[in-house]
């Protein structure tokens, strides 16, 4: 069998249109995607759409109550996943999965397969908030094999303002393919990983500034990949869009504009930092001179006078403890080996990304990235174009 299989167990709710979304888009990355729906499921969306997203027939209990198959259907598809999401995920199936219970091909598959298993709740927020279903998702939390992703809060089809929202497409699909690199494994368990993204900006008046290309993906993507691994994540970060922001799920960020302002915020959390990893395309100068009020075109300086910022991971560097691992970025042109080599022993660092920024669909404002790893041991290892989360996994890998 091929790797990358995820199984998709869709429950009786208006979010399962959604979760199409969800399985389209793995099957289109080349995933390969089964789905199980319930019988409540199949009141909101039809087999044949999910069976068409997924160019391969999907399954309900019909399915499971006959005897077309070699080997029960259940022990197939269990044995098959290397990944298991429900979503939506009912208060019933909740119900079902904290208890034991196996009444349906979806409970019957999970309790024959041993893969990690994704769950995304929605339901009304009154539901959501009841003792009892509270009572399950603890419990539920409790075991090892279940990740979660949501619920969030907002307006839900009941026209009720409150949490209880299932995850967005793009946050479930980025946990799936977490789960696909690390196996379920909380590697970051219990750990405070503090994260640098973005870009900051150098002001020269309220609407000039000094700055730079950098969207703040790379440090998203590393929120994100460290959350899934377990860790307690703090993101400080440049001007990025809101969107990409949110995408990070329920983790503190501290949004900041300037150099300074990354510089306080960092030295602010570093001392409580496990791993802190510096990925912010930080500015090396700023205007010497700020003006409160805009200039006008005719008082521009032809020559604008710059003054140095602080280097932010050099005085990480010197702060560092032992039992603290600090990982710095080197964006290069060029040779990228040797300077970011020289970065690592200047600054202290533990290790750094040499990271090249002219290649084609890598570095700044890329989906896609590209790197050389090295660290203080002597160790190099070489990272082909690949997703950020990918990226952001293997360097994670790297550092462990």
């Amino acid at each position: 069998m091929t790797s990358n299989r995820v199984l998709i167990g869709i429950g009786g709710g208006i979010a399962a249109y959604k979760v199409c979304e969800v399985v389209s888009a793995l099957a289109k990355s080349g995933i390969e995607v089964r789905a199980i729906l319930t019988d409540a499921a199949c009141e909101f969306i039809t087999p044949l759409t999910v069976t068409t997203l997924c160019r391969h027939p999907a399954y309900t209990d019909k399915d499971f109550w006959q005897p077309t198959h070699k080997r029960p259907l259940h022990i197939e598809l269990g044995e098959w996943a290397e990944v298991l999401a429900i979503a939506p995920l009912t208060a019933n199936t909740l119900a079902k999965l904290a208890h034991g219970f196996a009444d349906n091909l979806l409970t019957n598959t999970v309790l024959a397969s041993t893969c990690p298993i994704l769950l995304a709740p929605a339901m009304n927020t009154d539901m959501w908030e009841q003792a009892a279903v509270q009572r399950n998702w603890q419990q539920i939390q409790q075991d090892t094999r279940y990740h979660s992703v949501g619920p969030g809060a907002g307006i839900l089809a009941c026209d009720r303002i409150g949490k209880g929202r299932m995850a967005e497409p793009p946050e479930i699909l980025t946990h799936i393919q977490s789960l696909l690199h690390t196996k379920g494994q909380r590697d970051l368990s219990g750990k405070r990983v503090l994260i640098s993204g973005g870009g900051t900006r150098e002001h020269l008046d309220p609407v000039r500034f000094i700055g730079n290309p950098s969207t703040g993906k790379m440090g998203i993507a590393l929120a994100q990949a460290a959350v899934h691994r377990g860790a307690h994540v703090t993101l400080v970060h440049g001007a990025m869009d809101a969107k990409l922001v949110e995408s990070v799920g329920d983790i503190r960020t501290i949004a900041i504009t300037s150099a300074a302002e990354m510089h306080q915020a960092m030295l602010e959390h570093f001392s409580q930092a496990d791993l802190t990893i510096m990925s912010a395309a930080v500015a090396d100068v700023k205007p010497a001179n700020y003006s409160h009020e805009k200039l006008p075109k005719k008082s521009l300086p032809t020559a604008l006078p710059l003054e140095p910022v602080t280097d932010i991971l050099a005085e990480l560097g010197h702060l560092k403890q032992p039992h603290q691992r600090l990982i710095g970025f080197a964006a290069q042109t060029g040779d990228i080996v040797t300077p970011a080599r020289e970065k690592m022993r200047r600054k202290k660092v533990d290790a750094i990304v040499a990271n090249p920024i002219d290649k084609s669909d890598s570095g700044f404002g890329s989906d896609n990235n590209q790197a050389i790893f090295l660290d203080t041991q002597g160790r190099q290892l070489e990272i082909q174009p690949c997703s950020k989360l990918e990226m952001s996994h293997h360097l994670f890998d790297f550092i462990l």
